[in-house]
């Protein structure tokens, strides 16, 4: 005991503490979202012994384990190597930190792992050694532990597996202890003496009895579009006190994904300290703009192997290359997410980059005693309506938000799962209404009375209302039975008049002079867009039915007729001619 808390005292300086302290102090380049990682495990060393952090460090445990993950061959080349900075801080936290109960117990501190970087950089060696080392040496439960390599399918969830089935082989040639306990029966590996297994698991996977997964590995989680194998591993974990799920994943194409739309994101806020969530670590290796990619010094943000010495120049002669050639063939996409660790569309036609459009969020908009231009964009009564604002600012400056209605018709649940949107929590949060009719369809007066609610709440002018004529012919009737004056503006559906709109609109977002709330409704639609194009005429269109556009439809249609609207003097002229 006295040897733990010995090790636990607060700036011990192991490998941990030196990696943080050459991130920190510039020696070593790393994103922002790393150095704030770094400086979180600073900063928890100091709050040790705090009445309101039950958790301390224990450097030599991160030792140990450390020291078992460099007896790991590489499985392409049976050497072993030391481990990178980058490596050692990682498994660090992972087996360094721990929950110090009343009773004196240790628990794992972080009971979930959110590690992104691109690719080849060492990412599955990391995981492999942690579900060889709980296989062989967990404790917490002595028996039974269940070790799963997940992915969304088969193939991908057993990449991790044969590359920890090819180390345990290494380890079982060295020690006859392991090789006694050990045996591979076909797609699982057996502890024989505590019944402890590893196997794959995918959405292809049939039942696994008992199942309690107590380590889950989630590789290249980008390529996920559900929630559904993270929430079959937590939903198995409520009385495992020590379980560990990692999501190890480089970036992906899929905006809506959701490794971006949740974990990232809650990632990012925890770093933040928007959200405290102290049993969650993330380690985040991505460039902080977009044009990073141009400056070679820059690239080991993203790719942290870069620090080993010995790799550099094979790395940056292999980065070179592909650069080079994705610039010559224009297709730069595949690159930069890959190689460069950021999340893009897959498209070349898609409407907006990520970047531009998370750059244009301002939260703090006032909409309160505004002009406003209602845009609608209705849909068939069994799918998604939206009405998109478009409020001026200013002479030159915009702000826009939609609000979506969403049908039943079929359940709620199976337009959700359908989707991949969670609409319920989208309903609770103010981005949407779900339709209160039997039928399950779009209630049109729902519509209409969160427009009228919406208006007289914040004390806005409608300017205009701008629809497509299609289906509207209800809607018209029931605006004149309510007694709205407002103007009304057929939007004709065609290149002829979406093009010019859609461009400007696009371009005012880029320019910065276009803002929008971060209504993720909203983003997700933008996320989905693609253009349609005849010449240089364009239109905003989509891939797929499931993929929902309607909010920025919406707003479209309201920008047709805002895009001429002079703040100033009530005047419409074209903004930015």
């Amino acid at each position: 005991m006295t040897t733990a808390m010995t090790n636990s005292s607060p700036h011990v300086k192991d490998s941990a503490w030196l990696y943080c302290q050459m991130i920190i102090n510039g020696d070593l380049l790393a994103s922002d979202a790393v150095i704030k990682t770094c400086q979180r495990h600073i900063d928890d060393l100091d709050r040790q012994g705090d009445a309101d952090f039950p958790y301390k460090y224990f450097s030599k445990r991160a030792k140990n384990f450390i020291k078992f993950s460099e007896m790991l061959p590489d499985p392409k080349t049976g050497e072993v190597y030391p481990l990178a900075y980058f490596q050692k801080f990682i498994q660090s936290m992972l087996y360094g930190w721990y929950e110090v109960r009343k009773d004196k117990k240790r628990v794992r501190r972080f009971k979930k792992a959110f590690i992104t970087m691109a690719r080849k950089n060492g990412k599955s060696i990391l995981v492999a050694g942690v579900a060889l080392y709980e296989l062989l040496f967990g404790r917490n439960p002595k028996m039974s532990r269940q070790i799963f390599c997940t992915a969304n399918d088969k193939k991908q969830a057993k990449i991790i597996f044969e590359m920890i089935r090819k180390q345990l082989e290494a380890l079982r040639r060295s020690f006859d202890e392991i090789k006694e306990n050990t045996k591979r029966v076909r797609e699982e590996i057996k502890n024989l003496i505590d019944e402890s297994f590893i196997m794959p698991l995918s959405r292809d996977t049939g039942a696994v009895d008992g199942f309690e997964p107590y380590i889950g590995i989630l590789d290249e989680y980008a390529a996920s579009k559900t929630t559904e194998m993270m929430e079959l591993l937590e939903s198995g974990q409520m009385q495992l006190e020590n379980a560990l799920n990692i999501i190890i994943s480089t970036s992906g194409f899929n905006l809506n994904a959701p490794m971006y739309t949740e974990e990232y994101k809650y990632a990012k806020a925890i770093l933040e300290k928007h959200v405290i969530d102290e049993e969650y670590f993330c380690f985040i290796a991505e460039h902080d703009a977009e044009e990073e990619y141009l400056n070679e010094d820059f690239w080991i943000k993203s790719n942290p192997l870069l620090e080993v010495e010995s790799m550099f120049d094979a790395t940056m002669k292999f980065l070179r290359k592909r650069l080079d050639r994705a610039i010559e063939n224009q297709d730069l996409n595949p690159v930069l997410v890959k190689n460069f660790n950021m999340w893009r569309q897959h498209s070349k036609e898609s409407y907006m980059d990520a970047f531009d459009w998370k750059a244009a969020e301002d939260k703090t908009v006032d909409i309160r005693k505004r002009k406003v231009v209602l845009g609608i964009d209705l849909s068939r009564g069994d799918d998604l309506t939206a009405v998109g604002f478009v409020y001026p600012l200013s002479e030159d400056e915009f702000h826009i938000d939609a609000h979506s209605f969403v049908a039943t018709k079929g359940g709620l649940a199976a337009k959700e799962e359908r989707d991949h949107i969670n609409y319920t929590m989208m309903a609770e949060n103010k981005y949407a209404t779900i339709t209160d009719l039997e039928t399950g369809t779009i209630n049109i007066d729902l519509m209409l009375n969160h427009i009228e609610n919406h208006v007289t709440e914040n004390e806005l002018e409608i300017i205009a209302i701008c629809y497509d004529r299609a289906m509207s012919n209800y809607m018209i009737a029931e605006m004149e039975k309510r007694g709205w004056n407002y103007p009304l503006v057929d939007v004709a559906q065609g290149f002829l008049t979406l093009s010019e709109p859609t461009k400007q609109l696009r371009m005012g977002i880029i320019d910065k002079k276009i803002s929008h709330s971060g209504n993720p409704l909203l983003t997700i639609a933008v996320n989905n867009a693609v253009l349609d194009k005849i010449n240089d005429a364009q239109k905003i269109s989509k891939k797929t039915n499931r993929e929902k556009i309607d909010p920025i439809i919406a707003v479209v249609n309201a920008w047709t007729e805002a895009m001429f609207f002079n703040e100033d003097d009530g005047s419409y002229f074209d903004v930015w001619s």
